[in-house]
């Protein structure tokens, strides 16, 4: 399935909860970066992530370090 691109893309965009949060990348996915107090909290906000996740059968990148979490989606999820 081809990723979402132009404005079938950015009008996704502008649905999602703080969309000045996410950014696009090279028209194909985005992503965004929390940052936590310590890994503990990171932590514990990936695993509710990947429940979440596992529930809708959309599986995002998620990179976990010290502090923060950086979330990627790929825009062909989207049209699943």
């Amino acid at each position: 399935m081809p990723p979402l691109k132009g404005k079938d893309l950015a009008d996704v965009h502008r649905q999602l909860a703080e969309p000045a949060h996410w950014n696009i990348v090279e028209q194909h996915h985005i992503v965004r970066s929390y940052k936590f107090p310590d890994f503990k909290s990171a932590l514990a906000f990936v695993n509710r992530v990947g429940a979440l996740a596992e529930e809708q059968g959309h599986h995002p990148d998620i990179l976990l370090g010290w502090g923060k979490v950086e979330i990627t989606l790929w825009t062909t999820l989207w049209m699943a």
